[in-house]
């Protein structure tokens, strides 16, 4: 597992990397990047940043190529930031993640059959079963309303004429007169 030294620069590496190509990349090449997550060498002399690319195939691997070929003025706004010995040098992987996790539930829905398609349909589309619930909620808002009537009821229903509790500020009497004995 990695220190807590090298985590810490992993996340500054990061964010400096992703505000770069937000902000200060002019590359047309590079468009939809996503910066997941950065693992840095013991040594800190290299960092492998994954990074993920909405689009096809090809304009995946065109845009790699154009993070690489900007790898040295990205790794000039790593080195202002963080101050090390070494500044890394950076390698920029294309992480396969979310592709991934699309094709698995498109097999998932295949093979559980129709049923259980639209959940599986709704999350990849972007949806989730949450949404659905979340619906249901707002739904049954009339059911918390009441709920929240009776709440109130019973608030109002309560004795205000309950003793203060005692504080340092409104001593009880029997704490001056403890005062009073303790005194010089």
């Amino acid at each position: 597992m990695p220190s807590r030294r090298l985590l810490k620069a992993a996340e500054a590496i990061r964010e400096v990397v992703s505000m770069a190509i937000l902000t200060d990349l002019n590359d047309p090449r590079v468009r939809d990047v996503t910066v997941i997550s950065v693992q840095v060498a013991p040594d800190m002399r290299q960092a492998k940043v994954n990074v993920s690319v909405m689009g096809n195939e090809t304009k995946q691997n065109l845009c790699l190529r154009g993070l690489q070929s900007s790898a040295g003025f990205i790794q000039a706004k790593v080195a202002k930031r963080i101050d090390t010995r070494y500044t890394p040098r950076l390698l920029f992987v294309l992480d396969q993640g979310v592709k991934k996790s699309i094709e698995i539930a498109t097999i998932l829905g295949r093979v559980l059959g129709e049923e259980d398609e639209p959940l599986v349909q709704g999350i990849v589309e972007g949806e989730s079963a949450a949404d659905d619930d979340a619906d249901s909620l707002v739904e049954g808002n009339d059911q918390a309303s009441s709920d929240d009537s009776s709440i109130a009821d019973t608030l109002e229903n309560l004795p205000t004429d309950l003793p203060e509790a005692p504080t340092e500020a409104n001593p009880t009497a029997e704490d001056r007169s403890a005062r009073k004995s303790d005194g010089p």
